[in-house]
Protein backbone atom coordinates (compact mmCIF):
# COMPACT_ATOMS: atom_id res chain seq x y z
CA UNK A 1 0.00 0.00 0.00
CA UNK A 2 1.46 3.43 -0.82
CA UNK A 3 1.37 6.59 0.94
CA UNK A 4 -0.81 9.44 -0.20
CA UNK A 5 0.75 11.79 -2.56
CA UNK A 6 1.28 14.29 -0.13
CA UNK A 7 3.79 12.07 1.92
CA UNK A 8 5.31 10.97 -0.89
CA UNK A 9 5.83 14.78 -2.15
CA UNK A 10 7.79 15.41 1.12
CA UNK A 11 9.86 11.82 0.88
CA UNK A 12 11.06 13.35 -2.48
CA UNK A 13 11.36 16.50 -1.90
CA UNK A 14 14.83 18.49 -1.75
CA UNK A 15 16.60 20.28 0.72
CA UNK A 16 14.32 23.32 1.43
CA UNK A 17 14.91 26.59 3.12
CA UNK A 18 11.40 28.42 1.89
CA UNK A 19 8.64 26.49 4.21
CA UNK A 20 5.23 28.30 4.84
CA UNK A 21 3.92 27.67 8.15
CA UNK A 22 0.74 25.96 6.72
CA UNK A 23 2.63 23.19 5.16
CA UNK A 24 4.55 23.10 8.69
CA UNK A 25 0.93 22.95 10.22
CA UNK A 26 -0.34 20.04 8.09
CA UNK A 27 2.89 17.95 9.42
CA UNK A 28 1.96 18.36 12.81
CA UNK A 29 -1.09 17.35 11.85
CA UNK A 30 -0.84 13.90 9.77
CA UNK A 31 -1.98 10.77 11.70
CA UNK A 32 0.86 9.60 14.02
CA UNK A 33 1.76 6.25 12.20
CA UNK A 34 2.55 8.21 9.03
CA UNK A 35 4.32 11.33 10.42
CA UNK A 36 6.90 9.30 12.21
CA UNK A 37 6.63 6.45 9.08
CA UNK A 38 7.74 9.38 6.95
CA UNK A 39 10.14 10.63 9.18
CA UNK A 40 11.82 7.29 9.50
CA UNK A 41 12.01 7.15 5.87
CA UNK A 42 14.22 10.68 5.59
CA UNK A 43 16.16 9.58 8.15
CA UNK A 44 16.96 6.25 6.81
CA UNK A 45 18.22 8.21 3.49
CA UNK A 46 20.95 10.33 5.42
CA UNK A 47 21.73 8.06 8.10
CA UNK A 48 22.76 4.92 9.43
CA UNK A 49 19.13 4.19 11.47
CA UNK A 50 20.65 2.64 14.17
CA UNK A 51 23.57 5.06 14.96
CA UNK A 52 23.19 7.86 17.61
CA UNK A 53 25.70 10.76 18.03
CA UNK A 54 26.62 10.83 22.34
CA UNK A 55 27.52 14.15 23.63
CA UNK A 56 28.05 15.11 27.10
CA UNK A 57 27.24 18.57 28.36
CA UNK A 58 29.34 20.39 31.18
CA UNK A 59 28.47 23.99 33.04
CA UNK A 60 32.24 25.42 32.98
CA UNK A 61 30.33 28.66 34.40
CA UNK A 62 27.24 27.94 36.99
CA UNK A 63 24.80 30.59 37.82
CA UNK A 64 24.51 34.28 38.34
CA UNK A 65 23.22 35.13 34.87
CA UNK A 66 21.29 38.59 34.45
CA UNK A 67 18.98 37.22 32.06
CA UNK A 68 15.62 36.38 32.82
CA UNK A 69 15.07 33.37 30.61
CA UNK A 70 11.67 31.90 32.53
CA UNK A 71 13.09 28.53 32.24
CA UNK A 72 16.37 28.60 33.72
CA UNK A 73 17.59 27.96 36.91
CA UNK A 74 20.92 29.85 36.69
CA UNK A 75 19.34 33.31 36.36
CA UNK A 76 20.57 35.91 39.32
CA UNK A 77 16.68 36.78 39.19
CA UNK A 78 15.10 33.25 40.81
CA UNK A 79 15.57 31.92 43.89
CA UNK A 80 16.45 28.07 42.87
CA UNK A 81 18.46 26.86 45.39
CA UNK A 82 21.37 26.46 42.67
CA UNK A 83 24.49 28.08 44.03
CA UNK A 84 26.92 29.98 41.55
CA UNK A 85 30.22 28.68 40.46
CA UNK A 86 33.03 30.85 39.00
CA UNK A 87 34.98 29.43 35.69
CA UNK A 88 36.09 26.45 36.15
CA UNK A 89 40.21 25.54 35.44
CA UNK A 90 41.20 24.48 32.71
CA UNK A 91 42.41 21.11 33.45
CA UNK A 92 39.33 20.59 35.26
CA UNK A 93 37.32 20.91 32.22
CA UNK A 94 40.01 18.94 30.47
CA UNK A 95 39.81 15.79 32.68
CA UNK A 96 35.93 15.90 32.78
CA UNK A 97 36.06 15.76 28.65
CA UNK A 98 38.47 12.33 29.36
CA UNK A 99 35.87 10.70 31.66
CA UNK A 100 33.25 11.73 28.73
CA UNK A 101 35.05 10.54 26.26
CA UNK A 102 35.87 6.95 28.12
CA UNK A 103 32.33 6.91 28.39
CA UNK A 104 31.70 7.27 24.80
CA UNK A 105 31.04 10.63 24.23
CA UNK A 106 32.17 12.23 20.64
CA UNK A 107 31.45 15.73 21.52
CA UNK A 108 32.04 17.68 24.37
CA UNK A 109 29.59 20.67 25.06
CA UNK A 110 30.79 23.64 27.54
CA UNK A 111 28.25 25.44 28.77
CA UNK A 112 28.77 29.11 31.10
CA UNK A 113 25.79 31.45 32.06
CA UNK A 114 26.78 34.73 30.63
CA UNK A 115 24.58 36.98 29.01
CA UNK A 116 27.46 38.03 26.79
CA UNK A 117 31.23 36.78 27.55
CA UNK A 118 34.03 38.89 27.91
CA UNK A 119 36.97 39.02 25.85
CA UNK A 120 38.91 37.67 28.76
CA UNK A 121 36.46 34.67 29.05
CA UNK A 122 36.73 33.83 25.47
CA UNK A 123 40.36 33.43 25.74
CA UNK A 124 40.23 31.17 28.75
CA UNK A 125 37.27 29.13 27.08
CA UNK A 126 39.80 28.53 24.00
CA UNK A 127 42.19 27.19 26.04
CA UNK A 128 39.72 24.57 27.17
CA UNK A 129 38.42 23.97 23.55
CA UNK A 130 42.04 23.37 22.53
CA UNK A 131 42.53 20.69 25.14
CA UNK A 132 39.42 18.79 24.45
CA UNK A 133 40.48 18.71 20.49
CA UNK A 134 43.34 17.48 21.67
CA UNK A 135 41.64 14.35 23.15
CA UNK A 136 40.27 13.71 19.93
CA UNK A 137 36.82 15.10 20.34
CA UNK A 138 34.51 17.59 18.59
CA UNK A 139 33.77 20.68 20.98
CA UNK A 140 30.91 22.98 21.39
CA UNK A 141 30.44 26.06 23.54
CA UNK A 142 27.17 28.21 24.54
CA UNK A 143 28.56 31.76 25.86
CA UNK A 144 25.31 33.78 25.27
CA UNK A 145 25.96 36.73 22.63
CA UNK A 146 28.86 37.71 20.95
CA UNK A 147 31.06 40.02 19.18
CA UNK A 148 32.32 39.67 15.69
CA UNK A 149 35.83 39.44 16.83
CA UNK A 150 34.89 37.03 19.88
CA UNK A 151 33.40 34.90 17.09
CA UNK A 152 36.16 34.89 14.73
CA UNK A 153 38.72 34.23 17.90
CA UNK A 154 36.71 31.04 18.57
CA UNK A 155 36.65 30.05 15.11
CA UNK A 156 40.76 30.56 15.41
CA UNK A 157 40.81 28.87 18.62
CA UNK A 158 39.54 25.62 16.56
CA UNK A 159 35.96 25.60 18.06
CA UNK A 160 33.72 23.44 16.28
CA UNK A 161 29.95 23.79 17.18
CA UNK A 162 28.18 26.86 18.46
CA UNK A 163 25.04 26.05 20.90
CA UNK A 164 22.64 28.98 20.66
CA UNK A 165 19.37 28.10 21.21
CA UNK A 166 15.55 30.54 19.50
CA UNK A 167 14.38 28.95 22.56
CA UNK A 168 10.33 29.22 20.53
CA UNK A 169 8.39 31.34 18.59
CA UNK A 170 9.36 34.62 17.94
CA UNK A 171 5.83 35.76 18.72
CA UNK A 172 5.99 33.64 21.76
CA UNK A 173 9.66 34.80 23.08
CA UNK A 174 8.63 37.79 25.10
CA UNK A 175 6.72 35.35 27.30
CA UNK A 176 9.45 34.16 28.23
CA UNK A 177 12.52 36.10 28.07
CA UNK A 178 12.15 39.72 27.91
CA UNK A 179 16.26 40.80 28.29
CA UNK A 180 17.34 39.43 25.39
CA UNK A 181 15.15 40.33 22.19
CA UNK A 182 15.09 37.18 18.84
CA UNK A 183 16.67 39.18 16.69
CA UNK A 184 19.88 39.57 19.45
CA UNK A 185 19.79 35.91 18.68
CA UNK A 186 19.45 35.30 14.96
CA UNK A 187 22.33 38.38 14.96
CA UNK A 188 24.77 35.68 17.14
CA UNK A 189 23.71 32.48 14.82
CA UNK A 190 24.30 34.73 11.68
CA UNK A 191 28.14 35.74 13.50
CA UNK A 192 28.46 32.08 13.80
CA UNK A 193 27.46 31.04 10.66
CA UNK A 194 29.55 33.84 8.52
CA UNK A 195 33.03 32.64 10.22
CA UNK A 196 32.35 29.23 9.61
CA UNK A 197 31.49 27.44 12.92
CA UNK A 198 29.21 24.83 12.71
CA UNK A 199 25.92 25.81 14.10
CA UNK A 200 24.13 24.13 17.16
CA UNK A 201 20.38 25.62 17.41
CA UNK A 202 16.88 24.04 18.36
CA UNK A 203 14.50 24.82 21.19
CA UNK A 204 12.22 24.29 23.64
CA UNK A 205 8.43 22.81 23.50
CA UNK A 206 6.29 22.36 26.93
CA UNK A 207 6.43 25.97 27.80
CA UNK A 208 3.05 26.85 27.11
CA UNK A 209 3.65 27.72 23.62
CA UNK A 210 0.69 26.71 21.17
CA UNK A 211 0.79 24.34 18.32
CA UNK A 212 1.50 27.22 15.86
CA UNK A 213 4.60 28.33 17.75
CA UNK A 214 5.84 24.94 17.68
CA UNK A 215 5.49 25.50 14.22
CA UNK A 216 6.93 28.63 13.48
CA UNK A 217 9.94 27.63 15.29
CA UNK A 218 11.00 24.58 13.24
CA UNK A 219 10.00 26.77 10.57
CA UNK A 220 12.41 29.48 11.57
CA UNK A 221 15.34 27.01 12.06
CA UNK A 222 14.67 25.43 8.72
CA UNK A 223 14.58 28.49 6.71
CA UNK A 224 17.77 29.58 8.02
CA UNK A 225 19.85 30.03 4.88
CA UNK A 226 21.63 26.67 5.82
CA UNK A 227 20.27 24.16 8.37
CA UNK A 228 22.13 24.12 11.72
CA UNK A 229 24.13 20.55 11.64
CA UNK A 230 22.96 19.76 14.76
CA UNK A 231 18.85 20.95 16.16
CA UNK A 232 18.40 20.22 19.85
CA UNK A 233 14.90 19.42 20.73
CA UNK A 234 14.67 19.99 24.25
CA UNK A 235 11.31 19.49 26.97
CA UNK A 236 10.97 21.61 29.58
CA UNK A 237 12.64 20.55 33.07
CA UNK A 238 10.59 22.37 35.48
CA UNK A 239 12.70 23.91 38.30
CA UNK A 240 11.55 25.31 41.71
CA UNK A 241 11.90 28.99 41.67
CA UNK A 242 11.66 29.90 38.25
CA UNK A 243 8.68 31.09 36.18
CA UNK A 244 7.85 28.00 33.90
CA UNK A 245 7.11 25.95 37.54
CA UNK A 246 3.81 24.65 36.93
CA UNK A 247 3.08 25.46 33.16
CA UNK A 248 1.03 22.35 32.03
CA UNK A 249 2.64 19.31 30.99
CA UNK A 250 3.53 18.81 27.34
CA UNK A 251 1.71 15.92 25.77
CA UNK A 252 4.69 13.13 25.06
CA UNK A 253 3.42 12.18 21.55
CA UNK A 254 3.12 16.39 20.56
CA UNK A 255 6.79 16.15 21.98
CA UNK A 256 7.55 13.11 19.33
CA UNK A 257 5.74 14.58 16.58
CA UNK A 258 7.97 17.94 17.22
CA UNK A 259 10.88 15.67 16.41
CA UNK A 260 9.41 13.78 13.45
CA UNK A 261 8.69 17.62 11.98
CA UNK A 262 12.06 18.22 12.61
CA UNK A 263 13.47 15.45 11.34
CA UNK A 264 11.68 15.85 8.04
CA UNK A 265 11.99 19.12 7.78
CA UNK A 266 16.19 19.50 8.22
CA UNK A 267 16.89 15.99 6.76
CA UNK A 268 20.59 15.74 6.84
CA UNK A 269 20.96 17.75 10.66
CA UNK A 270 21.37 15.72 13.89
CA UNK A 271 18.66 15.82 15.73
CA UNK A 272 19.45 16.03 18.96
CA UNK A 273 17.16 14.07 21.94
CA UNK A 274 18.17 16.57 24.64
CA UNK A 275 16.39 18.16 27.92
CA UNK A 276 13.56 15.79 29.41
CA UNK A 277 14.77 12.92 28.44
CA UNK A 278 15.21 12.09 32.99
CA UNK A 279 11.51 11.95 33.04
CA UNK A 280 10.45 10.32 29.49
CA UNK A 281 10.13 6.32 29.90
CA UNK A 282 11.97 4.27 28.00
CA UNK A 283 9.14 3.37 25.21
CA UNK A 284 9.42 7.29 25.12
CA UNK A 285 12.88 7.44 23.71
CA UNK A 286 12.39 4.90 21.27
CA UNK A 287 9.83 6.45 19.80
CA UNK A 288 11.78 9.51 19.55
CA UNK A 289 14.64 7.59 17.54
CA UNK A 290 11.90 6.07 15.66
CA UNK A 291 11.24 9.18 14.95
CA UNK A 292 14.09 10.06 13.53
CA UNK A 293 16.18 11.55 16.48
CA UNK A 294 19.79 10.36 16.58
CA UNK A 295 21.58 12.43 19.13
CA UNK A 296 21.87 12.63 22.90
CA UNK A 297 23.68 14.37 25.68
CA UNK A 298 25.52 11.41 27.72
CA UNK A 299 25.92 11.99 31.78
CA UNK A 300 23.72 12.57 34.79
CA UNK A 301 23.80 16.28 34.49
CA UNK A 302 22.83 18.52 31.85
CA UNK A 303 24.19 22.00 33.66
CA UNK A 304 22.64 21.97 36.45
CA UNK A 305 19.44 19.64 35.46
CA UNK A 306 18.91 16.04 35.96
CA UNK A 307 19.88 13.51 32.59
CA UNK A 308 19.28 9.72 32.42
CA UNK A 309 22.91 7.98 34.36
CA UNK A 310 25.47 6.78 31.63
CA UNK A 311 25.00 3.20 32.14
CA UNK A 312 20.80 3.23 32.13
CA UNK A 313 21.50 4.42 28.40
CA UNK A 314 23.79 1.92 27.66
CA UNK A 315 21.18 -0.38 28.55
CA UNK A 316 18.68 0.93 26.58
CA UNK A 317 20.67 1.13 23.82
CA UNK A 318 21.54 -2.58 23.72
CA UNK A 319 18.08 -3.26 24.26
CA UNK A 320 17.29 -1.36 21.35
CA UNK A 321 20.38 -2.45 18.85
CA UNK A 322 21.40 1.35 18.87
CA UNK A 323 25.08 2.09 18.69
CA UNK A 324 27.10 5.12 18.87
CA UNK A 325 28.83 6.98 16.06
CA UNK A 326 28.95 10.08 14.25
CA UNK A 327 28.79 8.99 10.04
CA UNK A 328 25.57 9.48 7.68
CA UNK A 329 25.01 8.64 4.71
CA UNK A 330 25.23 12.55 3.22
Amino acid sequence: MSLNPAINAHLSAAIRHDWDITEVQALFAMPFNDLVFTAQSIHRTHFDPNEVQISSLLSIKTGSCSEDCGYCPQSARYDSGLTPEALMPVAAVINAAQRAKDQGASRFCMGAAWRQPKDKDIDRVIEMVQGVKALGMETCVTLGMLTDSQTQKLKDGGLDYYNHNLDTSEDYYSEVITTRTYQDRLDTLERVRDAGINVCCGGIVGMGESDVDRAALLQQLANMPKHPESVPINMLVQVEGTPLMGTEQLDPLMFIRTLAVARIMMPQSRVRLSAGRNTMSDEMQALCFLAGANSIFYGDKLLTTDNPMTDHDQVLFQRLGLHSGGSSYA
